[in-house]
């Protein structure tokens, strides 16, 4: 099986790069209130491995951007706990296959003959990190992996139909 994902030691950064680990912040919906009252907005982070989803022509090109755009990436068994319906038999058929919107499955770097290893990104969840930082992160570990052509390019165009999908009042009837 050719790999999807190749070990990267580059110090550039490209769309498809795994980053581990990575501080998110997750701002609560009253993070507003404490800076209201003069004091300082205190904003909670989580730790995620994300993928980047940012342009690579975007990140090599200068000037670099401020922020890069980067998406949470699981592990099934992990998206599972999380997410019990995903259990159902056919659920993951139907993400593969692209019928669930925000979803999209990448094969495992390790092991990508084994379905139950695969990567679910979330495309519902987007963060926006100053490109310094996911710099620092990519830069900490002697490598990392990065996701290959044509796997790269199925998950930009998957990226894009989160956002290019259009809600209809109404259509013509079914035949």
């Amino acid at each position: 099986m050719e790999p999807f994902w190749v070990k990267c030691t580059e110090e550039t950064l490209e769309q498809g790069d795994l980053l581990h680990e990575c501080l998110v912040p997750v701002p609560t919906e009253d993070f507003d209130l404490a800076a209201q009252a003069g004091g300082t907005a205190a904003i909670p982070c989580d730790v995620y491995d994300l993928v980047v989803v940012t342009q690579s022509c975007d990140l090599v090109n200068e000037p670099k951007p401020q922020f890069v755009v980067l998406c949470p990436i699981h592990h099934i068994a992990e998206f599972e706990s999380v997410n019990p319906k995903f259990k159902a038999k056919g659920a993951w058929n139907n993400v593969l296959k692209g019928r669930v919107a925000g979803l999209h499955l990448l094969a495992s770097p390790i092991d990508p003959a084994n379905n139950r290893k695969a990567l679910v990104v979330d495309f519902r969840e987007i963060y926006s990190l100053p490109y310094g930082y996911v710099m620092r992160r990519a830069s900490a570990s002697e490598w990392r992996w990065r996701l290959r052509s044509p796997y790269l390019e199925d998950f930009s165009q998957a990226f894009a139909r989160q956002f290019m999908r259009v809600g209809l009042p109404s259509s013509i009837p079914r035949f």
